[in-house]
């Protein structure tokens, strides 16, 4: 929720003071005197535990506390006043207890400064009346809720300066505010918190050890600071809640904490405000283990900078070597590059990733390149499918970068500082770019079509047949289609970038999924970094080689969200969806093929999933569906929180005999697609009229769907068949199947062959930008469609269905499309391959 302006901290009031876990009763001066602690300074903020000296007297710091001079403002614990007295100090040699670590000044990065490792305490004496919510201490390493603080009540569970709850949720007769969450796995957060607020959890360590602090924090403007106590004394440095875009857009800062093994009392202790008022939001910490990398399997290679070039060189080489022409191989591959620099080339062939791990693109920088060329096929490049580029920056050698590819094939979330070039000197047939800048020129060269979403060009050139852009900078202007055929969509309306993996500077693994953006125009990272929520590692099952339907539906039961590593996972039962906000990313291209004609994946008809980076391949047993967003008949409204798909691919035929009636079906409302080739085999194995058998690509049943680069070919009948209403897509490609055999095979009640693209009879509102449609029916060049597109009550913009920018192209004159679209358009054959019409 929007919470209201945070009050700052202008007083506070009476707070224990809680020390070995021991209550700390008032002392006054004593004749007896030790070493004196570090000296007080007016510009330091001190807070509960602090200890410093001025003017021969000790004094500890009751609460948070910055320009209180302990002088004229000590008294006892509880008095109301900041400060206790200890006793006199400097005249007897003793041996002094150690000054604390002064807080450092807060800083926006979301790891916290090491801090000297404590020296374990024996287990703390409870408070009177303070035990563990629930009746059990928290078992550590694990995580602990926020809002389950001790029982006990104000000064001894928490204190807060409000004392009230003003979320009225959860532990509603408690002075602290708890509200319902919508982050990854629901529950509660604990929200409106001021400085000096504290909360206190008994917990039980199971093993003395170095751990990693996480804690999910948000906040809507730059957030306080705060640290960690353990039995009184401080146990991290001090951690800066950032700015997460939100309330409830949540992020997770880390920070490195020691425990020794045991009871331990850990208190949360909120040290100043930030730009609202408040310290942020909190929903959970959670201790373990601290920097080792996460078990992504041996097809995940990960380089930091300090990996000698050589060996990186050697081994980037090595996967391009087999990949280069393995275009329906079995091997699959993430390269990973940690933040910093690098001087490597990277060629990048089939079935391979190559991504930063950083916050941003500019974290991770290349000297040389990310390429991909099509010498194995002489410069051809319209097969150069299945890989992708993906936030990295690149300083090109030579100063331009190539990226030749066609079909699934993603360039997104990337910093070219230089031109970019789209082919390898023959044809290409791409393609897809995203929230991407490139300082230079793009020529599109010999590319067919291309989608640009999202991104900042220094300028482009070159076009064939169909180039839109939809919300990018530096996108053509004072065109006039088709002369260049140049669609230009200002801004791009509704969008989530696609989720993606990073590690922070402890070595902690996150996913960060991005924010949902409206109307939008340029990069997503213009500021530093995308906006967004990070969900740890700890929170995904990585779906390793070994994994069955069984063990990955059992991960999802539990709540966990998916990440597959590089591989070929065969399933028979279907990967079930069924909580909101569950993530499932894949690496490398990895790919699930359905056996015994299930549906491969499906999801529930609710909130926010986020499905990316995946290849559904049909198994030889036809499945109805292979991929399901929401069953048949949904109806819930997701626009606040939509369903999005980024990168998915489906494939029927091609590395072997594969049947699928439907590959993508969309049943929900409101998802959002960005990018997807669904793509039955026109080449390889298993192909032919009756062998890789299908109905339709893709069906889209959900109201307010929106696609972003969609490419859909060779189907039987409908390429795209479209019965939700208001759905909006932008830029479309397909090719219609090349193996019909006669025409009387295919006919559509008494009209030749299929629309490429069907919007139902009952629609009643549809908009689709730059839309390219092809026929090459090699298998018998008299094979006509009559239309390439159909929409309701045989009229162009009839019916609420406005369709902008259509071009049809007959493939080397093999073949007829006899009209665009309803009998509007003229005929694409051997005589006029490419035809042309606005709207």
């Amino acid at each position: 929720m929007q919470h209201p302006i945070k009050q700052r901290l202008k007083a506070l009031a009476f707070s224990l003071l809680v020390a070995g876990g021991h209550v700390v009763a008032a002392q006054a001066a004593t004749s007896s005197t030790s070493s004196c602690y570090a000296v007080w300074s007016s510009s330091t903020a001190y807070v509960a535990g602090n200890q410093v000296s001025y003017n021969g007297v000790n004094y500890t710091a009751n609460w948070w506390t910055q320009g209180n001079n302990p002088a004229t403002s000590s008294g006892p614990t509880g008095s109301g006043q900041p400060w206790s007295v200890v006793g006199t100090c400097g005249s007897v040699a003793a041996t002094p207890t150690p000054a604390p670590t002064p807080q450092p000044t807060a800083t926006p990065t979301p790891v916290a400064t090491p801090v000297p490792t404590p020296v374990p305490t024996p287990a703390p004496t409870p408070v009177p009346g303070e035990q563990p919510y629930g009746g059990t201490a928290w078992s550590l390493p694990g995580t602990v809720q926020v809002e389950n603080f001790d029982t006990g009540g104000l000064n001894v569970g928490y204190h807060t300066q409000a004392n009230s709850n003003q979320g009225g949720q959860y532990r509603t007769s408690e002075g602290v505010s708890i509200e319902a969450t919508s982050d990854t796995g629901g529950g509660y957060d604990v929200g409106w918190t001021t400085a000096g607020d504290w909360l206190r959890y008994t917990t039980n360590v199971t093993t003395a050890g170095n751990y990693t602090v996480q804690v999910r924090v948000a906040s809507s403007g730059q957030g306080g600071t705060f640290h960690f106590m353990v039995d009184g004394a401080q146990a991290t440095g001090e951690l800066t809640v950032p700015d997460t875009g939100g309330w409830q857009n949540w992020q997770t800062v880390s920070a490195p904490i020691t425990l020794s093994a045991g009871r331990h009392v850990i208190q949360l202790q909120l040290d100043t405000a930030g730009a609202s008022g408040g310290v942020g939001n909190f929903n959970w910490f959670s201790i373990g283990a601290g920097s080792s990398a996460p078990d992504f399997g041996s097809n995940v290679l990960i380089f930091d900078p300090s990996t000698p070039t050589a060996t990186i060189q050697s081994q980037v080489n090595n996967i391009f070597s087999q990949q280069e022409s393995n275009q329906f191989g079995t091997n699959r591959y993430a390269i990973l590059f940690k933040p910093g620099t690098y001087n490597v080339n990277v060629n990048v062939g089939f079935y391979t990733q190559v991504s930063g791990l950083g916050q941003s693109p500019d974290s991770v920088t290349i000297n040389g390149g990310v390429q991909a060329n099509a010498q194995w096929f002489q410069g051809n490049a319209t097969q150069n499918f299945w890989r992708s580029a993906e936030n990295l920056s690149i300083n090109p050698t030579g100063g331009m970068n190539r990226w030749a590819v066609s079909q699934a094939a993603p360039f997104r979330h990337m910093h070219v500082r230089g031109d970019m070039v789209l082919d390898d000197g023959g044809w290409s047939s791409g393609g897809f770019m995203a929230d991407t800048k490139v300082d230079g020129n793009v020529n599109s060269g010999g590319q067919q079509q291309w989608f640009t979403r999202s991104s900042q060009l220094g300028s482009w050139s070159s076009s064939n047949w169909n180039m839109v852009f939809a919300g990018v900078y530096g996108a053509p202007s004072g065109a006039s289609w088709p002369n260049p055929p140049y669609t230009v969509i200002t801004q791009t309306p509704v969008v989530r970038e696609k989720p993606f993996l990073m590690v922070d500077s402890a070595g902690n693994y996150s996913v960060l999924v991005p924010s949902v953006s409206t109307n939008g125009q340029g990069i997503s990272w213009g500021t530093g970094s995308t906006p967004g929520q990070s969900i740890p590692i700890s929170q995904f099952y990585i779906v390793k080689a070994g994994d069955t339907a069984a063990s990955i539906n059992a991960a999802l039961s539990q709540g966990k969200n998916l990440l597959f590593t590089p591989g070929i996972y065969h399933v028979n039962d279907t990967l079930r969806v069924t909580q909101p906000n569950t993530v499932v990313l894949g690496l490398g291209m990895a790919t699930i093929v359905p056996d015994n004609g299930v549906i491969a994946m499906s999801t529930a008809d609710v909130d926010g999933v986020k499905i990316a980076g995946l290849l559904f391949d049909a198994g030889t047993t036809s499945s109805p569906v292979l991929l399901e967003v929401g069953p048949v008949g949904s109806t819930a409204s997701h626009a606040a929180n939509p369903t999005s798909l980024h990168d998915l691919f489906f494939r029927v035929g091609g590395a072997g005999v594969g049947k699928a009636w439907v590959s993508l079906k969309i049943n929900s409302n409101d998802v959002i697609g960005d990018h997807s080739w669904i793509w039955r085999a026109d080449h390889g194995s298993g192909v032919g009229w009756n062998t890789n058998t299908t109905t339709n690509g893709l069906i889209v049943n959900g109201a307010n769907v929106t696609f972003y680069g969609l490419f859909v070919e060779h189907f039987h009948q409908y390429q795209t068949l479209w019965n939700g209403n208001n759905g909006k897509v932008f830029f479309y490609q397909s090719e219609m199947p090349y193996d019909v055999p006669d025409q009387g095979s295919w006919m559509n009640n008494g009209v030749n062959g299929f629309a490429s693209y069907k919007v139902a009879d009952n629609v009643t509102s549809h908009q689709a930008w730059g839309l390219g449609v092809y026929c090459y029916f090699s298998s018998n060049s008299s094979v006509k469609s009559a239309n390439a597109i159909e929409v309701p009550n045989s009229g162009v913009g009839l019916n609420g269905a406005m369709m902008h920018n259509m071009t049809t192209v007959s493939l080397g004159g093999v073949g007829e499309i006899t009209h665009v679209i309803d009998g509007w358009g003229g005929t694409a054959n051997s005589a006029n391959q490419v035809v042309r019409l606005a709207q």
